[in-house]
């Protein structure tokens, strides 16, 4: 079975996030037809939209893995749940115990109404690319260019490199 890289972003900002974040990289490697291959250091930063919050912890895992994107999606989806993660579609910025977000997934390009890769987000996503940069700088982003280039243009937001 041929296996594919992937690029996961992790984030928290309710609870003991930086050990929310270290169990869920640890329930990455324990998904069935994926382990854990890299992972960044724990990076804190502010929180996006309007509303007050917490900082997030935030952090970026590779894993190689033979599952196809839905199946690995409700798998991550799954590991949220189990963290009492909960969407409302009406707070998009909404404080989480957890979020996993699919960025990468090897080369792949796709959209549809429940995935996009490339994760659309990413490249105003400062606190998924610097650490993505730690794990793999060389890294080409399909259809956007360099994790480099993107940095370069991403917008600044405040950030500490933790552990």
């Amino acid at each position: 079975m041929q296996t594919e890289e992937v690029f996961i972003g992790l984030g928290s900002n309710l609870g003991d996030s930086a050990t929310i974040i270290e169990q869920a990289l640890s329930a990455l490697d324990n998904v069935n037809q994926c382990s854990l291959h890299a992972r960044s250091s724990l990076y804190r930063s502010a929180a996006l939209g309007d509303s007050p919050q917490d900082d997030y912890i935030n952090a970026v895992a590779r894993v190689d893995t033979s599952l196809e994107p839905m199946a690995l999606l409700l798998e991550l989806q799954a590991i949220e749940q189990a963290y009492y993660r909960q969407r409302d579609p009406q707070r998009r910025w909404a404080s989480r115990t957890l979020d996993l977000d699919i960025i990468l997934f090897g080369n792949r390009i796709m959209a549809d109404s429940h995935l996009t890769i490339p994760h659309p987000e990413l490249a105003r996503r400062r606190f998924v690319l610097e650490p993505m940069f730690e794990i793999d700088g060389d890294r080409f982003i399909p259809g956007q260019g360099s994790l480099s280039y993107l940095i370069e243009h991403a917008p600044e937001l405040a950030m500490q490199k933790l552990v």
